[in-house]
């Protein structure tokens, strides 16, 4: 029961490793026992035959060794004589494997007949081949002859001792084929009972995961056609995730007449914000009037200032017609409602607000521009950024300054990016000042301790504000400065293309 219990509770990636890991494990286990069974077998039948393997390359090495002796005889050549010796030693390697020991058992005193009767021959031999070399004529057919006759001798243990062996071997042999045979049907019997155990196994883990889904798909059934009033609580069989996902569809079909409750109020309450949507737009047409209406007084500054620059053409004022048409469209590019302008076109309008200060200021303001390629002025950012920064620039840097005042407009590429940079050398900045700017406080919107106002109300929050809306919530502002009266540098860097156009 525990374990039946632990099954059920066990996560479905529990339960599958369980599933697979089993399997394989009773398969490795039934394979293993086979390899080692077959391999057991497989090494007994090698040696079965291996003495009779051994006393067949013996025989063969005897044949070699009489065979090199011989042809010494005839020849007398020193390939010949190391043959023989290259024979001999192969034959004596052979005959060390053999036991000399005393025993009862008639394969081994054959054995032992034929190891003496072979240390025997090898004497002779070498004596022979000791006698041909030496001239002693009588001694060398002596020990030919004895060493010849011990040759068939031992030739003949060797064969019937091969015989017997091989009558003992085959009797092994049957034995070891009927083992084998048995194996076959072991390894049969116990394949069946392996795919036996494994369906059960597949079937007890598979049932504990789709029965309770079954469960579930019902229920679902009943709730996609509408019959809550028949939906009853899914039995919860166990703590895995089909058990987590039962208990989650029980609390969903018991929230649900809730739910609808709520809908049915919320669409309510929807009816009547519509009903005060549309009371509301009436209010709306009403302001949207009174804007259209606040539109003229921009228009008629334009035709007031246009009108001033047709008298004073007529007066031959030619000063005073070039500021007031300078006056004029630095107003207009200020209420255009275009959000992206070209780079070029924000320096214009730097050089006309500086051109309207010069008049005003008599030319105080020693404004210089360095634009290291003209191709950047194609650059897209949005409109009114550079004119606050110079105005903030005049205002809180050079204005109030005793040496020569000088604002410098640069404009070059580092990298993939474009910085546009606007430094004087007034006053300069404190950090905590800096810090203070950054974090979203405009100097174009503060006023002299007279309570005169300073800028265009635009400042340098706007500024940064926009950029960051324009590139993606990205800072593109920085602001420089080494303290006390060394000046004020506001860097932008923006991302650049080289094929932008305008």
């Amino acid at each position: 029961m525990k374990l039946k219990k632990k099954l059920v509770n066990m996560n479905l990636r529990g339960k599958l490793s369980l599933l697979i890991i089993g399997s394989m494990l009773l398969l490795l286990v039934v394979n293993l026992f086979m390899y080692f069974t077959l391999n057991r077998i497989t090494k007994q039948m090698d040696q079965i035959y291996i003495g009779n393997v051994q006393l067949n390359e013996l025989e063969d090495s005897l044949d070699t060794v009489q065979t090199s002796m011989v042809d010494y005889l005839n020849t007398k050549s020193t390939d010949s004589l190391d043959e023989y010796y290259r024979a001999a030693q192969g034959y004596q390697n052979l005959l060390d494997g053999m036991g000399g020991e005393i025993t009862d058992n008639q394969l081994l005193l054959m054995e032992r007949c034929i190891y003496y009767m072979s240390q025997r021959y090898m004497s002779l031999t070498e004596e022979t081949i000791d006698y041909k070399r030496g001239r002693n004529v009588e001694k060398y057919k002596e020990s030919y002859e004895e060493a010849n006759s011990i040759y068939s001798y031992i030739n003949t243990y060797i064969s019937s001792l091969n015989e017997y062996k091989f009558r003992a071997n085959t009797e092994s042999y049957k034995k070891l084929s009927s083992t084998v045979g048995y194996l076959e049907i072991l390894s049969i019997l116990m394949f069946v009972v392996m795919v036996a155990f494994d369906a059960m196994l597949v079937m007890l883990v598979t049932r504990s995961i789709t029965s309770p889904l079954q469960e579930l798909a019902i229920a679902a059934d009943k709730v996609s056609e509408g019959k809550l009033d028949e939906v009853e609580q899914v039995k919860v069989h166990g703590e895995d995730e089909i058990g987590v996902v039962t208990v989650a569809f029980n609390q969903m079909v018991s929230s649900i007449p809730d739910y609808l409750t709520r809908l049915k109020e919320g669409m309510e309450k929807e009816q009547f914000l519509k009903e005060k949507e549309l009371m509301m737009e009436a209010t709306l047409k009403d302001a949207h009037l009174k804007y259209l209406q606040a539109q003229i007084n921009p228009h008629f500054l334009f035709n007031t200032l246009n009108a001033g620059t047709q008298l004073a053409m007529m007066e031959h004022a030619d000063k005073t017609y070039e500021y007031i048409q300078q006056v004029a469209a630095f107003f207009r590019y200020n209420v255009s409602e275009r959000d992206e302008v070209t780079l070029e076109e924000e320096v214009k309008l730097v050089d006309t607000y500086i051109y309207i200060l010069n008049v005003r200021f008599s030319g105080d303001i020693h404004f210089t521009k360095e634009i290291e390629d003209e191709k950047y002025l194609n650059a897209h950012i949005p409109g009114m950024i550079l004119q606050p920064i110079v105005e903030n620039s005049v205002n809180y840097g050079i204005r109030d300054i005793e040496w020569e005042g000088k604002i410098t407009l640069s404009i070059y590429k580092v990298e993939d990016n474009l910085c546009i940079s606007i430094a004087d050398n007034g006053v300069g900045m404190k950090q905590e000042t800096i810090d203070y700017v950054m974090k979203g406080v405009s100097l174009g919107e503060d006023t002299t301790d007279t309570g005169e106002k300073k800028g265009t109300g635009v400042g340098l929050k706007n500024v940064i504000e926009r950029l960051k809306i324009y590139f993606d919530g990205k800072n593109n502002v920085e602001i420089i400065s080494e303290g006390r009266n060394q000046g004020t540098e506001v860097v932008i860097t923006i991302p650049y293309k080289e094929n932008e156009d305008v």
